[in-house]
C-alpha cells in the first residue's frame, strides 16, 4: 500500500511516515497542498492523509481537486479544529473520514486500514492463492499452513503480487506501490527482494507461486 502525507508540521509529518512504514505502508510526504497535488498527479496512491491547515493550497481545496479530477483514493483529513462545521466541510470537500488532532495512533492506523480495505474488491482481509494465505489485519504469511516470516518490504512486495494474482506487475509498478517516491527503480534492488520472496515462499515446495516474466514484470499465478 502507497500512502500520501500531506502535513506542513515536519515533526508530525515525520511521526506519521515512521508509524506507518512500520505496518508496512510505502509512504510520501508533502508539506504544502500544491506539492501534494503535483504528486498525487505523477503517482498512484491507496490512500491519502491531508491536513486541512497547509501553505500555498489549503486541504480543503485540495481534496475537491483531487475529487473534481475524477480520483476515487480514499482520503484521511487531520487537523487541530473540531467543530461540527469543520467536520462537515471537510467531508462536503470530498474527504472519506475525518480525525483530530492531537489523535491517539492506534486509532489512527484503525480509520487509515478500514479505507484502505474500503477500496479493495472482495472486501476480504485474508488474501488466498493456492495454498499461499496472506492475512492483511494480523499480516501473518503461511503456506500450506505453515508460517513464514517476512520482513516489512517482504510483506509489502508479498502482498501486493497476491493483491494483482494471475496478472503481471512492472518494476514500475511494484516500486510505484512498494517503495517510496524516492526509489531508484533502476536498481536491482526489486530482483533482489524477489529472490527473498522466491526463498521463503517457494523454496520446498514443488509448485513455484512466483515467476518472473522476461521483459515484463512479476507475476503471482498458480
Amino acid at each position: 500500500m502507497r500512502v500520501l502525507v500531506v502535513e506542513d508540521e515536519k515533526k508530525i509529518a515525520s511521526f506519521i511516515q515512521r508509524g506507518l512504514k512500520e505496518q508496512h505502508y510505502a509512504v510520501d510526504l508533502a508539506y504544502d497542498g500544491e506539492e501534494a497535488l503535483a504528486l498525487v498527479g505523477m503517482n498512484p496512491y491507496d490512500l491519502i492523509v491531508l491536513d486541512v491547515m497547509l501553505p500555498k493550497k489549503d486541504g480543503l481545496s485540495v481534496c475537491k481537486a483531487v475529487r473534481a479530477s475524477g480520483n476515487d483514493v480514499p482520503i484521511l483529513m487531520l487537523t487541530a479544529k473540531s467543530e461540527i462545521s469543520d467536520k462537515v466541510a471537510g467531508l462536503d470537500s470530498g474527504a472519506d473520514d475525518y480525525l483530530t488532532k492531537p489523535f491517539a495512533f492506534a486509532e489512527f492506523l484503525a480509520r487509515a486500514r478500514v479505507l484502505t480495505r474500503r477500496k479493495k474488491t472482495g472486501k476480504t482481509p485474508i488474501l488466498k492463492v493456492a495454498d499461499l494465505e496472506l492475512d492483511q489485519v494480523t499480516h501473518s504469511v503461511k503456506r500450506a499452513g505453515k508460517s513464514i516470516e517476512l520482513t516489512n518490504t517482504e510483506y509489502a512486495l508479498l502482498e501486493y503480487l497476491m493483491l494483482n494474482a494471475n496478472n503481471v506487475v512492472t518494476r514500475t509498478m511494484i516500486s510505484e506501490h512498494v517503495w517510496n517516491d524516492d526509489f531508484d527503480r533502476f536498481s536491482n534492488v526489486i530482483n533482489v527482494y524477489i529472490s527473498y520472496l522466491h526463498n521463503k515462499v517457494d523454496k520446498g515446495f514443488p509448485k513455484k507461486l512466483i515467476h518472473s516474466v522476461r521483459g515484463a514484470g512479476y507475476t503471482l499465478k498458480e
